[in-house]
């Protein structure tokens, strides 16, 4: 199962790379007049993203600044240990729905210090890609374009974001434990 996994690893952004510009080619798209009309709105659109961007940044400074993710993960530990699931990869469940880049900081730091190959490796790293940057999402792009009610995107978003950790961590038990 492992061997079909690294397969379709290798094989999947290729693909995704020949297959979308040759649909649009047939489809009687202008493939390259497409891609310069989207590089031009995708410039206005950050430039429109970079007040939101400052607020969120400050927002998880003062999160981790503050002691409350020790004190989360202080308050899981014993949890998390009847679970056989390390306690230092909490603190990515409660990073990534906040930032990819500091979680993907954070993941770094795991791999760095216990291995690539260790559990809390093959953990963090498969918690990175399982879930996503739910506020992050919400707060910048939502706010780029105009949405001012994301309610049920933040419930969907959170949801999936727990569902994706809880996931991620599972099949690593399962597959590596």
């Amino acid at each position: 199962m492992l061997d079909w996994i690294n397969v379709i690893s290798a094989w999947a952004v290729p693909v995704m790379i020949a297959f979308i510009p040759l649909y649009a080619y047939f489809k009687k798209v202008p493939v390259y007049e497409s891609f310069v009309d989207g590089a031009k709105d995708g410039f206005s659109t950050a430039i429109g993203i970079i007040p939101h961007l400052v607020g969120m940044m400050v927002a998880i400074s003062v999160f981790r600044a503050s002691g409350a993710l020790d004190f989360l993960v202080g308050w899981m530990t014993p949890f998390l240990a009847a679970l056989h699931i390390p306690a230092e990869v909490l603190p990515l469940g409660f990073l990534r729905p906040l930032t990819g880049t500091g979680s993907l900081a954070f993941t770094t730091d795991l791999i760095k210090t216990y291995g690539p190959d260790s559990m809390i490796g093959r953990m963090a790293s498969t918690v990175q890609g399982s879930t996503d940057t739910t506020l992050y999402v919400l707060t910048v792009y939502f706010g780029a374009v105009g949405i001012r009610n994301g309610r049920y995107a933040l419930k969907v978003g959170l949801f999936s974001d727990v569902i994706g950790f809880i996931a991620a961590l599972a099949v690593c038990l399962l597959l590596f434990g």
